[in-house]
């Protein structure tokens, strides 16, 4: 049997990183109006919730969000569960057992350093992910993300990975066609297809 794993957060009650704007939503036509119809509208950050970092993020002549392959977004994928900030030799030692794309389940506690975000960088890999709001340590959200972005690899940062066994699986993660921007949210979904 297949199994569908719904690894999004929900936007509107997902906290938001530090400085970024709050998320509004509110109704601009009704039922009970002359209009007979709901109609909302929302204003967000990109990086609230579930989100993929294009290259653009810390990189002006990187990728914007809708010049990223739509193939990374979808394929083979190994969840694992794992603490701390993971090193290049870390990373070294991990990868040869994982898919083309990463996801660290780690109640928000994983981060990659900069050695392991080159490793990265020279692998097969083409997504890593993590159900922290970032990838990178607080200390140093520039220098992972910018050796990420040179190569091309995507970031889905703030998956919500409670009750999601380690393992590997089929990702769908497409984010939402924002022509310039440097990140988009999307809809996260892990296919445990082995018993299928």
């Amino acid at each position: 049997m297949m199994l569908l794993y719904d690894v999004s957060r929900e936007i509107l009650s997902a906290a938001t990183y530090p400085g970024d704007p709050k998320t509004m939503f509110s109704f601009v036509k009704t039922t009970d109006s002359e209009d007979r119809c709901n109609v909302s509208k929302f204003s967000m950050c990109t990086h609230t919730g579930t989100h993929i970092d294009a290259p653009l993020h810390y990189d002006d002549e990187g990728r914007d969000i809708t010049g990223m392959k739509t193939s990374v977004f979808y394929g083979r994928c190994t969840v694992v569960t794992i603490e701390g900030i993971l090193t290049g030799e870390d990373m070294e030692k991990l990868l040869p057992h994982c898919k083309k794309r990463l996801i660290l389940h780690s109640s928000g506690k994983a981060f990659i350093s900069v050695s392991a975000a080159r490793v990265i960088a020279d692998s097969k890999l083409v997504l890593i992910g993590t159900d922290a709001m970032s990838i990178a340590p607080p200390f140093d959200e520039y220098n992972p993300h910018i050796e990420l972005s040179r190569a091309n690899v995507a970031v889905l940062e703030n998956l919500y990975l409670e009750g999601v066994p380690d393992g590997d699986y089929v990702l769908s993660a497409f984010p939402l066609k924002i022509k310039g921007a440097e990140a988009a949210p999307c809809r996260a979904i892990l296919i445990d297809d082995r018993g299928y």
